[in-house]
């Protein structure tokens, strides 16, 4: 299990007549990182600088970041330092600077890249990757409204549906939680239900 940022995020301020431009998404792996803030480098051109931090992996160990020639310590270790306060991993900030003219110091470079940093990761949706089953359950169509409502209910996204000789609905559940799950479903259709265990792999949970 480990905690990511879901999505993309971007924010924007203005500094001492600089403009800042954070940018927060889920990254997987150091490949789609550089790929990423590539695409932004082509995006913003006329940039002063494009400066980073990222945490590539899921177990927190591949973690990189970027000054891109401000004065060193005062923007890649700010923005990686917000990430790595929050345990996110498979997660990216960076942000771009257009200087305007006023130099900020040390000390308020560090704070710019940080705040900048922070509004952006707190814009970003996150979730919990844990372990998951795929459950698919099989109802009578005259249940599939009752279906639709225990998973609505119960937080649960509809994978995949298919309509045969039955309504069948495809959604991911916490492993530690399946037997509950399955539980439920029996004791709410009064075991006229068909339960079919499918793939195992980490699920982007929404946080409760």
């Amino acid at each position: 299990m480990y905690l990511g940022v879901y999505g993309e995020a971007q924010t924007e301020r203005v500094i001492e007549k600089s403009r800042f431009l954070g940018y927060c998404r889920r990254v997987e792996g150091e490949d789609d990182a550089r790929a990423y803030l590539a695409a932004l480098r082509a995006l913003h051109p006329a940039a002063t600088h494009v400066c980073y931090g990222f945490i590539a992996d899921r177990l927190g160990n591949l973690q990189r970041f970027s000054d891109d020639g401000e004065p060193q310590g005062t923007a890649g270790m700010p923005i990686l330092g917000v990430l790595r306060a929050q345990g996110l991993c498979e997660s990216l900030v960076a942000v771009v600077r257009y200087f305007g003219g006023v130099k900020l110091g040390a000390g308020g470079l560090t704070r710019a890249y940080a705040g900048i940093a922070a509004d952006t990761v707190a814009a970003c949706e996150k979730r919990s990757f844990e372990a998951c089953v795929e459950l698919c359950v099989a109802v009578s169509y005259g249940d599939e409204g009752t279906l639709r409502r225990f998973l609505a209910r119960n937080g649960f996204a509809v994978l995949k549906a298919a309509y045969d000789a039955a309504a069948r609905f495809t959604f991911a559940v916490r492993l530690s939680e399946k037997d509950g799950v399955q539980e439920a479903l029996r004791e709410c259709f009064c075991g006229k239900v068909e339960i079919t265990q499918g793939a195992q792999y980490l699920y982007p949970f929404p946080l409760k």
